[in-house]
Parts: structure tokens; sequence; C-alpha cells
């Protein structure tokens, strides 16, 4: 990979949006590099949780304007790359059977928002900036933004946010509820990979089932969400992290979990 970076330690997969010339925005090479870094989280076993973030001055930009511009000139239009590209990542983070945390450091417009807005917690720098730059440049919202946003802010406020364009800071977005927390710039990375390595050590078939159950009962009514949950809890009883978390508590000590 050139413009997308992936480790793994700890049971947690960091990947990070490296193209910091261009604030991470993206490219078709670089979205192709994205997909197969989740790709890869999801079918590690020893991957229990997934950390997302870019460098320098930037969370990621969105589409990569240069490119998209060229596609145009050639008549190409948006060259597929919603269906293409932007759903599947979004659908890849979404269906993770483990968490995503994105540790938002700078700017995330757009694509790049809605990447963040997709992953299930939110941590952001007191430098980050958030924009739903679609409408400023005569498109609809894309990358899920249109169902991530208004399950996290509301219906009233996504449309504002979606119509508008208007930038906002980290503390508006903690205001919001779009991320949990907002850290000194040089604190992020230290808080976000403590989180993330807090969630790696955890019951990652329970957190699988908790995605599930909450992304089901968005659209579903509360007699179906409580079949779903019903059968989610009979899987999750079945693991051996219930098992050895039951006796733990019986026995007054901490559990340990494995993922299994």
């Amino acid at each position: 990979m050139n413009d997308v970076r992936y480790s793994v330690d700890d049971a947690v997969a960091t990947i990070t949006l490296d193209r910091p010339e261009a604030m991470n925005a993206l490219t078709t090479r670089m979205k192709a590099e994205l997909l197969e870094a989740l790709t890869m989280a999801s079918q590690a076993y020893a991957v229990r949780a997934v950390l997302l973030t870019g460098t320098d001055r930037a969370f990621c930009a969105g589409q990569d304007l240069n490119e998209h511009a060229a596609n145009l000139e050639a008549g190409l239009g948006l060259n597929g790359t919603v269906r293409t590209h932007y759903n599947p990542i979004v659908m890849a983070i979404a269906e993770m059977g483990k968490p995503v945390v994105a540790a938002v450091n700078g700017v995330a417009a757009g694509a790049g928002a809605a990447l963040a807005f997709a992953c299930d917690l939110r941590i952001a720098s007191d430098r980050a900036k958030f924009a739903m730059a679609f409408s400023g440049i005569g498109l609809a919202p894309d990358s899920g933004a249109s169902w991530t946003l208004q399950r996290l802010v509301g219906r009233a406020r996504a449309t504002d946010l979606l119509l508008l364009g208007e930038p906002f800071d980290a503390a508006r977005a903690l205001e919001l509820g779009i991320v949990s927390k907002v850290v000194p710039a040089s604190e992020l990375a230290a808080e976000a990979r403590a989180l993330a390595v807090r969630l790696a050590q955890g019951p990652t078939s329970a957190y699988a089932a908790t995605k599930h159950a909450l992304e089901f009962a968005a659209s579903s009514s509360l007699a179906d969400a409580l079949v779903l949950e019903a059968d989610l809890q009979d899987t999750c009883a079945k693991t051996a992290d219930h098992l050895n978390a039951t006796h733990a508590f019986l026995d007054k000590k901490r559990p340990v979990f494995e993922g299994r």
C-alpha cells in the first residue's frame, strides 16, 4: 500500500490515511487501498479492534477533486466511484465484526467526515474541523452520510448541516454528539489507541452482536428488534467469553476476554 498504512499491535489494526500533501483526499488508488486494509482487519483473527486515522493536518478531506475534475473533463462523471468504492468501504466499516474507532486528527470533510460517522466511536483532536461539503459543489451526500448523520444528531440538525454545509469545529461536534470526546492534539493518538486497546481486550463476539442489533433496530419495529436480540443473546451465551465472565463475576474476579 502506498497511501494507506496498516499495522497490527495489541490486537488493534491501525489504518492510517497517509497522503498529507493532499490532506488525505481520496483517489481511486487510495480508496482501493482503504477497502483492502479494512478487509484485512475484518478477516484477521488476531485483530479485535480497528483504529482509523489520518496524518498531519487532516483526517480526510473527502474525494480528491483534481482526479474528479479530470474525470468530468473526460466525460466519465463520477466514474462509478460511489457504488464501486465508497459504498463498499462504508459497509466494510459497518459490518466489521469488531469495534472501529475514528481518531479525527484534523479536517474531516465530505466523504472523509462520512467515514468517521460510519465508525462506532469517534474521538477528536481540538484541532479537528468537520464540513459536509457536498452541497457546496452541487452534489448530494454519499458514503452513508444521509443515514449516519441523522442518527447521530437527529433529522433537523442533519438537514441543516447537509444543506448549508457550514464547517464546525470539534467543540461543536462534541455538543452535537458526533464525537464522544475532544482532547488536545498532542494527546489524541494516545487516547484513541488506549480506547482501541480497551475494546480489543473486550468480548469481541458481544461487540459484533451489539453492532448488529443497533443497525437492525434503527429501521425495525420493537417486536422485530426483540426477536433479533433474543437470537443474538442465544449466540453470545454459547461463547467462552460469556461463560468465563460469568464465573469471574461469581468469583469476584475481573473477567479476561479472549474474543471467542
